[in-house]
């Protein structure tokens, strides 16, 4: 059964209500615009996010306040080397009282979870997380539960203490929508958070519900909606390709990528790009709506070789220089 097209009105309800919720995270977030909006883009997705940044930088913040905006139950799990799979999905215990086994649900089930620290944890934790963010359900005993809609995790992870870390391995990487690198603010923002939050006792009290749970799921519903011309598509693909180096359309990329990226980041670049799409009041899609989030759905999915790390190359520029190769439509 087909969708009736998007009108007017189904875009300017998106219009609105994404930019009220930018607008109630950034009175609490200072200096993370573009963090902001590619969590909100994986929000409408219905993809899960990996910060990566220096402690301090609002991360716990960021996901706080985006559940209290969205009036979603908010859970963090602090990942520790010593944590096991049940303490994050739960488990069967008996109660003596009733003789009987009960349930106990862990902290996966709620609307936002923040996995601090992800990479803290050994591998079966890593996969236990992993795998309720793509089947979206958990299995406890012989019981099978299905997730929350929607359903965020937010995790993170130090780009420098590595000492006694667990690295999560490219596949497992690869669930994640996007990697979005958290940076320091500027001058100016540092000076306004200091204003905003430099008194004992603050709270995150300023945010306010912008957006129901239901409305999140119409904007999801309304991907499907947004057009986009196959020339479009067919560059999407090409971008993805390019990074491959058995592809060989890039000679001079070719010793420096060890593996690219699979079709699972076009398909994020084709929903992040219809996301982008509506974000800006449009029905359709536009090459610069592809490009807005590459960089953030690339960079953790390309591989790079050893010769590209001992000439301290980052992924970045060789995603620019993929999409300098890339003709335009």
């Amino acid at each position: 059964m087909e969708k009736d097209p998007l009108s007017a009105e189904d875009i300017e309800f998106a219009r609105i209500k994404l930019e009220t919720l930018k607008k109630e995270l950034e009175k609490e977030i200072t200096g993370q615009n573009e963090v902001i909006q590619n969590v909100i883009v994986c929000l409408i997705c219905q993809g899960h996010v990996l910060l990566e940044g220096m402690p301090g930088l609002a991360k716990t913040l960021l996901a706080r306040s985006l559940a209290r905006a969205l009036d979603l139950d908010f859970k963090r799990i602090q990942f520790t080397p010593d944590l096991l799979p049940a303490d994050l999905v739960g488990t069967v215990v008996f109660n003596p009282k009733t003789t009987e086994f009960e349930t106990r649900k862990g902290p996966v089930f709620t609307g936002v979870l923040l996995a601090d620290e992800i990479n803290r944890a050994p591998a079966k934790v890593q996969s236990a997380l992993l795998e309720s963010m793509e089947e979206k359900t958990i299995t406890i005993g012989d019981k099978t539960y299905k997730l929350d809609k929607p359903f965020l995790v937010i995790a993170t992870q130090n780009p420098i203490d590595q000492d006694g870390t667990y690295p999560l391995p490219e596949a497992q990487m690869d669930r994640f929508f996007m990697k979005v690198n958290v940076h320091y603010p500027a001058l100016e923002e540092e000076v306004s958070i200091l204003d905003q939050h430099g008194k004992l006792g603050t709270t995150n009290g300023k945010i306010k519900k912008a957006i129901t749970s239901a409305e999140i799921l119409r904007l999801s519903s309304m991907l499907d909606e947004v057009f986009i011309e196959e020339k479009i598509k067919s560059y999407i693909v090409r971008l993805v390709r390019n990074t491959r180096p058995e592809e060989r359309t890039i000679p001079e990329l070719i010793p420096y990528i060890r593996h690219g990226a699979s079709p699972r980041a076009s398909l994020s670049i084709l929903k992040s790009s219809k996301a982008n799409a509506l974000l800006n009041g449009r029905t359709y899609v536009i090459p610069e709506d592809v490009k807005v989030s590459l960089v953030e759905i690339l960079r953790h999915r390309i591989l790079l070789t050893f010769e590209a790390i001992s000439e301290e190359l980052n992924v970045e520029s060789l995603i620019r220089t993929v999409v300098e190769a890339t003709p335009v439509p």
